[in-house]
């Protein structure tokens, strides 16, 4: 605006005089300059066009660029320096274009003289141990980044973890996958990190109304993750890096005073005029001023503690289906044309159908990567799927999966579609088990073993003689898939594999495994909208993906931040 004001004053425009004609004729001739400058500004030759900085200078017009590469080598320098015409630059985005021949995609920004990029700060940790307590009931995503955010605001966070510490918890996953021993407090769900700390690590989302990402994505880095999540566009961090991230975040909480306590597990709620009381499995009492409530999807007997209790809950829509495993370098030939070599990543694909009036899509798609067990209680089976930071391995894997509404199901009350949930994967447990107890051959013996079916002898409804090769250990049993999974899901999966507009994708060396049924929680726990407390229990703030408000570990570390935010307010 300095320069239109510049050029009113040059028009030769006197006291007195009419304004009109002459203030549209130079706001138009300002707005004219101004997209030819920017149109310079921003062309891939500003070096030839030096004689337009000075205008840069004043009236500020970030330069952006963008250069494409082979996947086998970074940008060089020269050219970067080229584009940018001698101004500062900064990496802004790094991508994968596949849709022709396999090219990296670098997206800069560049300024000129007294600008600079908006770099995020991050707010100082605080120390909180004198400061009033805000307890936090659960460890993963949400609740972790609601102890970092109460920090910077002086409160002092006490995280109550039902589960085990990051590094114990490993070996009760390894029983789990090893001899299907399922312990219901440690598992793939349960334990420091939440779900999220052995499921890829994947960090991009679509929330970005709800927070600022940067605030997420910036501590993830300062607690060890990898810069390279700052700019990549399908940003993960990978099975094996996050535990010790997950480990330094707590260090940090603690050095600061706040509390960290495993084994606690939330099974009563107190509150009064100042403050509320969390009650553990095994006596333990914990006073706050605030709970943020925290305890991820799978937390069934959190919600009927709230339901005992009088407390509202909601019937929520999730999805439910299958775990879908290709090799890995079919997934490469198909999305890279052929052209995928050694030291490229490995392809991701991702996809959405319409079918009968729901979406049938692919979730928390892990090239590379592994199936893994997450049932959290005993007779069920539930299968996830991991990858570690490298993305090596021989197999890809997806959910693939059918929106489920609370229409669809039928029957009353929040707990309906939970209930509906548990029931499948009872169902795949009980028929895996019948095969066992039947004395057939070569059956897999481990109870956590999962029903199996090729992909296309899934949509024509025939049993599947022989498995191909699987990552799962557990091992598999020949099924029935289209027959055990409700029809309401089974038919569309059977009408959606076909469809998918990817070529190689429709084969019968892709294998389908029961159950994907952890994709979000199937109950929501209301809250007021703006003050985000409880409907039920003013001192009370639900969060993350337990309380139905996430989807994923940056959505739910944002609602985490938002919670802890909404607590400090009202103390």
């Amino acid at each position: 605006m300095l320069c239109f004001f510049q050029a009113l004053h040059s028009s030769g425009l006197e006291a007195g005089e009419a304004v009109g004609p002459v203030y549209v004729k130079v706001l138009l001739q300002f707005l004219v300059g101004v997209k030819i400058v920017r149109f310079f500004m921003n062309c891939n030759r500003i070096g030839e066009f030096a004689f337009l900085r000075p205008i840069h200078y004043f009236c500020g017009s970030m330069k952006e660029f963008e250069i494409t590469c082979p996947l086998t080598r970074e940008p060089r320098l020269k050219e970067i320096e080229a584009k940018a015409g001698g101004l500062k630059w900064v990496l802004k985005k790094r991508s994968i274009d596949a849709r022709k021949e396999p090219v990296w995609r670098y997206q800069y920004e560049a300024y000129g003289p007294g600008e600079e990029p908006g770099a995020y700060v991050q707010a100082p940790y605080r120390d909180v141990h004198n400061a009033p307590a805000v307890l936090i009931a659960g460890a993963g995503p949400a609740g972790m980044f609601a102890a970092l955010k109460l920090l910077t605001l002086g409160l002092k966070p006490i995280v109550l973890e039902r589960g085990k510490n990051v590094h114990e918890r490993k070996f009760d996953m390894a029983r789990l996958s090893r001899g299907g021993v399922v312990d219901p407090d440690s598992n793939y769900c349960y334990g420091e990190g939440g779900a999220g700390a052995f499921s890829d690590g994947k960090l991009y989302t679509r929330s970005s109304k709800r927070g600022d990402i940067r605030e997420v994505l910036s501590q993830l880095v300062a607690f060890g993750a990898s810069k390279d999540i700052l700019i990549d566009a399908h940003p993960h961090i990978g099975s094996d890096k996050l535990p010790s991230i997950v480990e330094n975040i707590r260090k940090c909480v603690t050095e600061h005073g706040g509390e960290y306590h495993f084994g606690a597990k939330v099974c009563g709620i107190e509150s009064a005029a100042d403050g509320v009381t969390a009650v553990c499995t095994d006596g333990r009492r914990f006073n706050g001023r605030r709970l943020i409530l925290a305890t991820g999807h799978s937390a069934r007997d959190v919600y009927e503690m709230l339901s005992n209790a009088g407390g509202a809950l909601e019937a929520k829509g999730f999805a439910l289906g299958v775990r879908v495993e290709h090799p890995q370098e079919k997934i490469n030939y198909h999305q890279y044309h052929g052209l995928w070599k050694p030291g490229v990543p490995a392809a991701e694909y991702s996809f959405v159908e319409q079918v009968d009036g729901r979406g049938v899509f692919s979730f928390c798609m892990c090239p590379g990567g592994i199936l893994v067990p997450s049932s959290t209680e005993p007779r069920t089976v539930v299968l996830n799927g991991m990858s570690n930071s490298g993305r090596s391995g021989k197999f890809a894997n997806a959910g693939v999966v059918v929106q489920i509404e609370p229409e669809d199901v039928p029957g009353e009350g929040p707990f309906k579609l939970m209930d509906f949930q548990q029931s499948v994967e009872r169902r795949m447990f009980d028929w895996c088990e019948q095969q066992r107890c039947s004395g057939a051959k070569d059956i897999a013996q481990n109870p956590m073993a999962a029903p199996a079916q090729r992909m296309e002898d899934f949509c024509l409804g025939k049993l599947s003689k022989k498995m191909p090769p699987t990552s799962y250990f557990p091992g598999v049993i020949s099924a029935p898939l289209h027959e055990l999974l409700p029809p309401i899901v089974a038919q569309r999966l059977q009408k959606a594999f076909p469809r998918v507009r990817m070529k190689g994708y429709y084969t019968n060396a892709a294998l389908l495994l029961g159950v994907e049924s952890r994709t979000s929680s199937p109950i929501r726990i209301p809250r007021d909208p703006e003050t985000l407390v409880y409907v039920s229990a003013p001192l009370i703030y639900p969060c993350g993906e337990g309380a139905g408000y996430s989807g994923g570990i940056v959505s739910s570390a944002i609602d985490g931040i938002r919670c802890a935010q909404a607590a400090a307010a009202s103390i």
